[in-house]
């Protein structure tokens, strides 16, 4: 049986609409799409668009409220290895065949200036990377590969994938379980609350984005005068 076009399009885009909402993930999907989509965004080169920072708050906040059916230091133990995990698949990625990514051109799935980007922010910060990268978007997905592909020492490695993902897991989760359980009605002003933690997560990527594209358009400028 086929569908129409427009149905099939339709109904793509409805599941991603889903899938970048986090109240949706765990009210819908539970706790294993949840632990899903924090793997798929941590170490898969396509689960850049996914709303990690987000999502990690939400299930804090929405533990503390009863909507999600598990206690906090359960829910945080079990994101924290998901998040591990995900880094872990997305180095082995890295080092068996991530170098086949910077000749890949950019797709709906893949956006190659992301990947130049951990690239960069991995070349300036080491192996630190891999824990400050854990509070940026979009990088934090690409800097595990990245890591895999310089061949970074698996002990190292490890090492700063457990103490990032355990600080970021940490200071979301809490936050928005302390959040849920002192202050009266915070579910009502949930989707404000995610718009302010989406502008404050990605602002140092723009930053930085902005940054890097003034810089080439300096030494584009120097080259024509010269």
């Amino acid at each position: 049986m086929t569908f129409p076009k427009s149905f099939r399009m339709e109904n793509f885009l409805e599941i991603l609409k889903q899938l970048v909402n986090p109240e949706s993930i765990i009210v819908h999907g539970g706790l294993y799409l949840l632990l899903f989509v924090i793997f798929a965004e941590t170490g898969l080169f396509f689960g850049f668009f996914l709303p990690g920072d987000s999502l990690v708050f939400t299930s804090g906040l929405l533990c503390a409220t009863g909507l999600l059916p598990v206690s906090i230091p359960i829910l945080i133990l079990l994101i924290i290895l998901a998040a591990v995990l995900g880094n872990f698949v997305g180095y082995l990625f890295g080092k068996k065949v991530g170098v086949l990514l910077f000749r890949r051109k950019s797709s709906f799935f893949f956006k190659h200036q992301h990947l130049v980007a951990a690239r960069v922010f991995y070349y300036k910060h080491g192996g630190m990377a891999l824990i400050i990268c854990r509070f940026l978007p979009i990088v934090r997905t690409f800097a595990p590969i990245v890591a895999g592909i310089v061949k970074l020492n698996p002990r190292r490695f490890l090492l700063y994938n457990v103490i990032g993902a355990v600080l970021w897991i940490n200071s979301l989760a809490l936050c928005g379980y302390f959040l849920g359980i002192y202050v009266p009605n915070v579910k009502d002003y949930l989707g404000y609350i995610i718009i302010f933690l989406v502008v404050i997560t990605t602002l140092p990527v723009m930053v930085s984005s902005l940054k890097r594209k003034r810089a080439r358009v300096k030494v584009a400028a120097d080259v024509v005068v010269k």
